[in-house]
């Protein structure tokens, strides 16, 4: 049995959550936000009610909309908490009479889907809420318990089997598979297969699969159309759920009007390396598998990106290509900042700033992020 973790969110949590505010938890299924909450509460001195949106009990005491039923209820408690809060109706109306008419009372929800819980919770609480965002464990928490020996061994693990938190507690590597394969058969696609637009499991699952092929390459929608037989407009809508529930992450072309330069296409990535690699069904070890450049890309993504979250960056994420096929995997932006990374696994390799990117954009900072170096990147 590995360590458990402390989330790094959790010092942004003790600061967002205020009285008469809610705050909104979002992530994927099974990232730990019920275990989030359970850590704080040991803490915390709190009176506190817990309630689960897709339990119809717990969802049946509030659905009487009325200050005297919430008094009540929440007689003698500081804190209510809420999981997968989507599933209840009406529930950004329902929070907004709770935190304006009971006194001092603290608000915290989590919820595994953008589409449901941002619309029903975004004008009703405009002013009252917050947002945080839990991602699969992060770099900068697995070293709390590792050192550097240990990171560089585990390095290897972490592109095949990603970071959901429960993997952690396995050491047998097909126990390890079998709990991605388990979270892809059961969880992954659950919100959006309860949206009543949504018809075919076996087409986004092939949509997934066909974008994990592709990693950090641009992907046209219409030839992702013409695969799967389904139309351009279908394909953009089945992306956006995708990237709703924490499954894929879109990244756009980056262009200051330089004429050469790509900026309508997209790459995605996969949130978590694991859940990618159980799509295709290849847990194969990295000295057996020709995509380990796609696997290494993703990892530095999106491990880039929680850093990004948790660190409060405050920056914006892009690729540059022009079509004349210079290219820069990853740029962000800064206020007047611009940073330019290039990403391989060989650190050996010799890697030239791109012509057109060093003449366009000479206050730019370029880096190459390999094995050697990668950790200051990402923590």
């Amino acid at each position: 049995m590995r360590p458990k973790y402390h989330r790094v969110v959790l010092e942004q949590f003790y600061k967002k959550l205020r009285p008469n505010k809610v705050l909104v938890i979002l992530g994927a299924r099974r990232v730990g936000k019920t275990l989030l909450i359970k850590e704080f509460l040991k803490e915390a001195n709190e009176s506190v009610l817990q309630l689960n949106g897709e339990d119809v009990n717990d969802a049946a005491l509030l659905k009487e909309r009325s200050v005297a039923n919430y008094s009540r209820l929440l007689n003698g408690i500081t804190l209510l908490a809420i999981d997968e809060a989507q599933h209840i109706e009406g529930i950004g109306l329902i929070l907004k009479l709770i935190v304006d008419s009971i006194e001092g009372i603290k608000v915290v929800i989590t919820g595994s889907s953008m589409f449901d819980l941002q619309n029903q919770v975004g004008e009703p609480l405009v002013g009252r809420k917050q947002t945080l965002y839990l991602y699969p464990l992060a770099q900068l928490e697995f070293q709390q318990k590792e050192n550097f020996k240990q990171t560089t061994e585990l390095l290897e693990e972490r592109l095949l089997f990603g970071g959901y938190p429960e993997i952690t507690h396995y050491n047998d590597w097909q126990e390890k598979q079998d709990y991605l394969n388990e979270i892809v058969s059961a969880y992954l696609l659950r919100d959006i297969l309860m949206y009543q637009e949504v018809k075919s499991a076996e087409k986004i699952r092939n949509l997934l699969r066909l974008l994990a092929f592709q990693l950090g390459k641009e992907v046209s929608v219409q030839e992702l159309g013409q695969q799967l037989g389904l139309a351009k407009n279908t394909v953009n809508r089945y992306l956006d759920l995708l990237s709703k529930v924490f499954v894929i992450y879109k990244v756009e072309g980056f262009s200051r009007n330089l004429r050469k330069e790509i900026t309508k296409s997209s790459r995605w990535y996969f949130y978590d390396n694991g859940i990618r690699n159980a799509l295709i069904n290849n847990f194969s070890r990295l000295s057996e598998r020709n995509d380990v450049g796609d696997l290494w890309e993703n990892y530095l993504v999106m491990e880039r990106v929680k850093k990004q979250a948790y660190q409060k960056m405050g920056v914006q994420n892009y690729f540059w290509r022009t079509y004349d096929q210079q290219e820069i995997d990853w740029v962000e932006t800064e206020g007047d900042l611009l940073r330019g990374f290039e990403f391989k696994w060989n650190p050996n390799k010799k890697v030239k700033v791109p012509g057109a990117w060093g003449s366009t954009y000479k206050e730019a900072s370029f880096e190459v992020i390999h094995p050697k170096n990668y950790l200051d990147f990402i923590t």
